[in-house]
């Protein structure tokens, strides 16, 4: 073991020796481990310490009124050009506008330092090596770039509330021509490798928080996310990366959760908080594979918390499991509508150790400043799985799922046919009386639907049936546990073949368990179980139904 001198007999001081082996290591290792001395000192060292870069050195004010725009961009290429090391950002208010990371930097905000954004559009910029889409106004970026960081403590704030005009982008469901994209989004990414983002607050950006363009190794820990003072304020929005690992963080935003756009790849979302209006996992089209979303809750969020779209899409291995969702609509929305290409497919999604606490329909969020506005459809919503024309969803399976619904639904809404389109899922719902369908799960072209141990029950008395089976085939339900009305079918079966139920459970009366409908339904097995609860077991096309 090797003795290292100090005191008076080696002419160092306790301090000084402290510093002068660990400021080496530091410019190697990144300042995760910057003594505190150094992060909270109130005046800028006379010279950088090797690897350190402080804004302070460099004309940065942080008296939250002075423009510090120039001398923190001037920290960053210097600590570029020097092959990397840490930007220091120590206590205070910098005001700036945009801001490029480079390669091989590492942006340490020290507890107190905040970077704030200037609330005048001239201070931003729409930096030409990132696309257009959805808008590349931004406060800070990096592109083509390896080796980037954001890290420590501190606070990373957009103050977007400045560019709140009262219109969104116009992209949702919606939404209006001549959407507002001049804004800046707070962090961009494009085409970036080996990213780390890790512990910082990032708040109030006046369109996007993060944006995650064609990215590559992109490891997210222990961030914070507020992100409620405009419209479109997503978390985190992906677009086409891949290795992408996020872990340990709190999100409350406007619109998208964690929005995964294009062909992203083997991902995974563990140990996080989400809230927001709108979705939090939402998928679009592209060749979307190897996904892993666990240990997450879901809070005050309607808009459906798991949402796939899909048209000409791939999309494949997505897993969800131990999730809470308490005061939700939705929970869980499948949209599949290939058209006519080939070579499109929606399976293999999992659903394990769910629970979810639906509401009726969505609510203000008090600290949103502007209202919900809640669309027919997003009332008295449920699982849906929604096929169109030849387009099939694949082997989607649910176990240990309990979901308990409002209720409310009435005669009408079980009574009407759920339109064929495609589109999100309380536009489907839109187009028939809000709730039309199921209070639990409803399922239209599927081939191998499975659920074991699923609970589906409601807190007010429901018309509607639990679940409802639309051309559906090579289905096998084990345990499925399901609360009736006594004046209501329990289980609705249309046009659908090779359905096994075993141990099969009615909680509470009704007058049907099992109705069927079509003249393409066949071979519906129901086997053991405990329906004594129903007036009448069977409805309909007994002729497709053996009971054993």
């Amino acid at each position: 073991m090797t003795n290292y001198p100090t005191g008076e007999a080696s002419g160092l001081s306790r301090r000084a020796w402290l510093q002068k082996i660990s400021m080496p290591a530091l410019a190697t290792a990144g300042a995760c481990a910057l003594p505190s001395m150094v992060l909270g000192a109130s005046a800028p060292a006379k010279e950088n310490q090797p690897g350190i870069y402080d804004i302070r050195r460099y004309g940065a004010r942080g008296d939250g009124q002075t423009n510090d725009t120039a001398a923190i961009q001037r920290a960053i290429d210097e600590c570029h050009q020097q092959r990397g090391g840490t930007v220091l950002v120590p206590v205070g208010d910098y005001l700036c506008g945009t801001l490029e990371l480079k390669s091989n930097v590492t942006l340490h905000l020290a507890v107190g330092g905040r970077i704030l954004g200037s609330p005048r559009r001239e201070d931003y910029q729409a930096p030409a090596a990132i696309p257009p889409g959805n808008g590349n106004v931004v406060f800070l970026f990096a592109a083509n770039a390896e080796n980037v960081c954001i890290e420590g403590s501190g606070t990373i704030d957009g103050d977007g509330i400045h560019f709140n005009n009262g219109k969104g982008d116009g992209t949702g469901p919606g939404g209006q021509k001549g959407g507002n994209f001049d804004r800046p989004h707070l962090v961009i990414f494009y085409r970036c490798r080996h990213i780390g983002i890790k512990d910082t607050f990032f708040t109030r950006s006046a369109y996007h928080c993060f944006r995650i363009l064609e990215c590559r190794e992109v490891n997210i820990r222990g961030v914070r996310i507020y992100n409620r003072v405009n419209r479109n304020n997503d978390g985190f929005h992906f677009n086409s990366s891949q290795h992408i690992h996020i872990s340990d963080c709190d999100v409350a935003c406007q619109d998208d959760g964690c929005a995964l756009f294009g062909s992203n790849q083997f991902v995974t979302i563990t140990n996080c908080t989400f809230s927001t209006r709108w979705s939090v996992f939402r998928f679009g089209s592209g060749e979307v594979k190897n996904i892993t979303v666990s240990n997450c809750i879901i809070y005050d969020t309607y808009g459906c918390p798991i949402k796939i779209g899909a048209g000409k899409s791939k999309i494949e291995n997505l897993l969800f499991s131990n999730i809470v969702m308490e005061n939700v609509t939705g929970p869980i929305g499948i949209g599949f509508n290939a058209g006519n290409y080939n070579d499109t497919f929606v399976r293999n999604i999992s659903f394990n150790n769910i629970r979810a606490s639906l509401v009726t329909k969505p609510v203000n969020h008090p600290d949103i400043p502007f209202d919900v506005k809640p669309f027919e459809g997003e009332q008295y919503s449920c699982i849906t799985l929604n096929g169109v024309g030849n387009s099939y969803l694949e082997n989607i399976s649910f176990t240990d799922v309990q979901i308990t619904a409002a209720g409310g639904g009435t005669a009408a809404m079980a009574a009407k046919e759920v339109p064929a389109v495609s589109v999100e899922y309380f536009g489907v719902w839109g187009s028939a009386p809000a709730g039309a369908g199921a209070y639990g799960l409803y399922a239209r072209n599927v081939k191998g639907l499975t659920l074991q141990n699923v609970r589906l029950t409601y807190r007010e008395p429901d018309l509607r049936p639990a679940l409802v089976l639309d051309n559906v085939s090579d289905a096998a339900f084990h345990a499925l546990s399901i609360q009736g009305h006594p004046d209501a079918t329990a289980l609705r079966f249309i046009n659908s073949q090779d359905v096994l139920c075993t141990a099969t459970r009615l909680l509470s009366d009704a007058r049907t368990f099992l109705q069927v409908k079509g003249d393409r339904s066949d071979n519906i097995i129901i086997e053991g179980g405990d329906h004594r609860k129903a007036q009448q077991a069977l409805q309909g096309s007994l002729s497709a139904v053996q009971i054993k």
